[in-house]
């Protein structure tokens, strides 16, 4: 008996899903030793909606410089959960005008001042609250973005290193719901950003705080459970 899936047999769905899962492995191969720039270059030529999501942490600088040097007309998605430093503000308005960024903001339902009452300050992690929390001022911002935009690539600048989970990936990945996702800095190491960096006279803010994380080794859950 073949059972359905959204109207598609469960063999054609899994079919689907191995094809991409090997088309993956062999994307991979073929850009092992590409350059951020090749990689991107090989990206866009399949893509016709690709999506970049940035935080403006440190060295995002640099996927935004590489990626709309590209293709300036890119769309750069901007999930502000609201709880930046003041330095970040300062720094995100910077970069968007030298870059002439196509940025489309959003931000949680609820103001930050609103959360306050109803919440309190900041969730520590192992508070009940942290989850509510990070669905709010993240993960739903991060949902809707996908919902309007649509996107069929998903730009992002995880690189290995960061996190257990981003250790598991690489440079091509995939989301549950089969979104290619791309990471041309994947193999990268701070040393050889910095480079790139002087080279086009970028400058990082390091006063970046994440609410939803905390701890630099924890992932939010964009990438790991919305993302993965």
């Amino acid at each position: 008996m073949n059972h359905t899936l959204h109207g598609r047999s469960l063999i054609e769905v899994n079919g689907k899903e191995i094809k991409l899962m090997n088309d993956i492995q062999k994307y991979n191969e073929q850009l092992t030793n590409k350059s951020p720039e090749d990689i991107m270059v090989w990206a866009f030529a399949k893509s016709t909606n690709p999506m970049l999501t940035t935080n403006f942490r440190p060295y995002e600088v640099a996927i935004l410089h590489l990626c709309t040097s590209l293709r300036p007309e890119l769309k750069i998605v901007w999930c502000d959960s609201g709880y930046n430093t003041k330095a970040i503000y300062v720094y995100a308005e910077k970069i968007i005008s030298q870059l002439n960024l196509n940025i489309q903001l959003y931000t949680p339902k609820q103001t930050t001042a609103h959360r306050e009452v109803c919440m309190g300050s900041v969730p520590e992690i192992d508070d009940p609250r942290h989850t509510e929390f990070t669905e709010q001022v993240k993960l739903e911002p991060f949902r809707r973005a996908m919902e309007e935009i649509k996107p069929d690539l998903w730009i992002t600048n995880l690189r290995k290193g960061q996190t257990a989970f981003r250790d598991r990936i690489d440079v091509i990945s995939q989301t549950e719901n089969s979104l290619l996702k791309i990471s041309p800095f994947y193999h990268w190491s701070d040393s050889e950003l910095d480079s790139y960096m002087v080279d086009h006279d970028l400058v990082n803010e390091y006063d970046y705080f994440d609410p939803t994380k905390v701890d630099e080794k924890r992932e939010c859950g964009l990438h790991n459970r919305e993302g993965k």
